[in-house]
């Protein structure tokens, strides 16, 4: 069972700002990884969908979690349906994030009160999710979209929450330009751990890289 209600979890999105991205299929590094996030400041980690066995992985993960990092909060992300996300959630996942909007995703989640992220790619898509109950918006992905897509949607529509995943960096450029646009949080995955962090082991950068983006978002928020 998830141990955060969704509101706890969306609450702590939008105050950090940073949502790291990963998947490894060696169970090993992905407890690296999240403890340096965690020694970074990070409290909201979602671990990706993206390999077989993965259930496998996340289930040892989140004991982790719950063992050794008091406060993080563990979901999982490319979610393509409400059976593999009720697996997911049967292991203790405290929220789903998916690349598509899917119903039966948002009744699977809304029965259970977990946070659902969609993705959506439109307003059209966007309005349903809102009317879906769904709290934040994934727009995805961000490479192709860009912020002012972003400032598009909060035009008409200021009460929307997003969260913009793909095409996202840890330069203050970037993140300027995105949270400038209106985002309330940024999902980072290779632009933020690194294949050099991976390979050559260096937590330690993981942990900067993260407590300087956290601190990058925090300025931005507060100019």
């Amino acid at each position: 069972m998830a141990d955060y209600s969704r509101i706890e979890v969306v609450v702590e999105m939008e105050k950090s700002g940073l949502v790291p991205v990963f998947y490894h299929p060696d169970i090993q590094v992905c407890k690296e990884v999240i403890n340096a996030c965690y020694k970074g400041g990070a409290r909201i980690f979602e671990f990706t969908n993206r390999g077989d066995f993965a259930f496998e992985v996340f289930s040892e993960l989140i004991r982790y979690c719950k063992d050794k990092l008091p406060g993080m909060i563990l979901g999982v992300g490319s979610i393509g349906d409400a059976s593999s996300g009720a697996l997911f959630l049967e292991m203790g996942a405290n929220f789903i994030v998916s690349p598509v909007l899917r119903e039966d995703i948002a009744v699977l989640c809304n029965r259970r009160k977990i946070l659902w992220i969609p993705g959506c790619g439109s307003l059209n898509e966007i309005a349903r999710a809102e009317e879906l109950g769904c709290e934040l918006v994934k727009v995805f992905p961000g490479s192709v979209y860009g912020p002012e897509f972003v400032k598009a949607i909060k035009g008409p529509c200021p009460w929307t929450s997003i969260m913009v995943t793909g095409g996202v960096s840890i330069s203050k450029g970037n993140l300027e330009k995105w949270f400038e646009a209106g985002v309330k949080c940024v999902g980072i995955g290779s632009k933020l751990i690194s294949e050099d962090i991976i390979s050559n082991k260096d937590y330690q950068l993981l942990t900067q890289r993260v407590d300087k983006t956290l601190s990058q978002i925090s300025t931005l928020r507060n100019k």
